[in-house]
């Protein structure tokens, strides 16, 4: 079983316009979608889909309409009550795929929902193959709480997974010597943050990947298990202690890129279940990206809507370590 922990959930309300977004002027709405969403709810859907067992474990009170959309979708879960409404977040999607996001803070979780959370984690985690931290961290839930958790979790059977940003990002990074995480998921901009190294973004533009493995790589030596850092429509790269390797993505339309992230991290992990080595994880990682950011709003795909004979992977060859210093 694969045990996903979302602090932070919401109603994912995804509008899709005819035309592009023009600041300041009335639009026509060409389609609008509402699901249960956060980030750990994503990877367990899109796992149910595949038929991998997952249990989404988040807060949230027994009447709010988050838990009815999730009790719709099939997705197991165990929801910790608290008293605030899950937030709502607004997707704009244009007609090429590009998509503007607007999110609420969230509900505040007060000591004693956040400490019921964290004992259900550690509870759950004594089942799971993995556990996987995912999305921003609530008003009342301190930067430093992933870091906390990862730490706790070594004592666990289980392997552990994280996808965040900003404060919380940053204050795991800080604490990799005690919280070592065997999977981390940074887009570009994150890995440049917490890698320290720059120009990261320039290298995926002109097509060398080597910096991006460079930086993936000093996180590795961190102690971090393996990163998974998405390139976005360029594709993905992985680094273990092994090895280095890229994967192209197929050509797609893109429709809308909410859960496309989530979708990569679900593929990873239901080929790690299945005993895939590492090409073929990433490889199973960008067929669940690129398939996620054809469908709209923020639809997860099933695997029959996957092309993986279509994302080329090829190993890397990392920048020399001077480079970097």
């Amino acid at each position: 079983m694969i045990v996903t922990v979302t602090l932070n959930p919401s109603i994912d309300r995804t509008v899709t316009l005819a035309a592009p977004l023009t600041r300041g002027a009335v639009q026509r709405v060409d389609s609008v979608s509402v699901e249960a969403g956060g980030k750990g709810i994503n990877v367990a859907k899109a796992l149910t889909l595949a038929g991998v067992s997952a249990l989404a474990v988040l807060p949230a009170a027994a009447d709010d309409p988050l838990v009815d959309a999730l009790r719709s979708s099939g997705v197991p879960f165990t929801a910790i009550p608290i008293t605030e409404p899950v937030r709502t977040n607004i997707a704009v999607t244009e007609t090429d795929g590009t998509t503007t996001k607007l999110n609420e803070r969230g509900a505040a979780l007060d000591a004693a929902a956040l400490d019921a959370l964290t004992r259900c984690v550690l509870d759950k985690a004594q089942h799971a193959s993995w556990v996987v931290l995912s999305g921003s961290l609530p008003p009342g839930v301190p930067p430093d709480w992933y870091a906390e958790i990862v730490a706790a979790l070594a004592a666990q059977p289980c392997r552990v997974a994280v996808d965040t940003s900003e404060a919380p990002l940053t204050a795991l990074a800080a604490a990799f010597g005690t919280a070592r995480p065997d999977l981390m998921k940074p887009n570009i901009e994150e890995l440049a943050g917490i890698s320290g190294v720059a120009g990261l973004e320039a290298s995926v533009d002109r097509g060398d990947l080597s910096l991006v493995a460079a930086a993936a790589g000093k996180l590795v030596e961190q102690g971090v298990g393996a990163v998974l850092a998405t390139l976005g429509a360029a594709g993905a790269v992985l680094v273990n202690d092994t090895g280095a390797w890229f994967a192209a993505p197929p050509p797609i339309t893109a429709r809308s890129t909410v859960g496309a992230g989530d979708a990569s991290l679900a593929g990873y992990l239901r080929a790690a279940v299945g005993g895939a080595e590492p090409p073929r994880r990433l490889r199973m990682a960008v067929g669940y990206g690129s398939a996620a950011a054809a469908l709209p709003g923020s639809a997860l795909p099933s695997p029959a809507q996957l092309d993986l004979d279509a994302v080329g992977v090829a190993p890397l060859v990392t920048t020399n370590r001077e480079v970097l210093q």
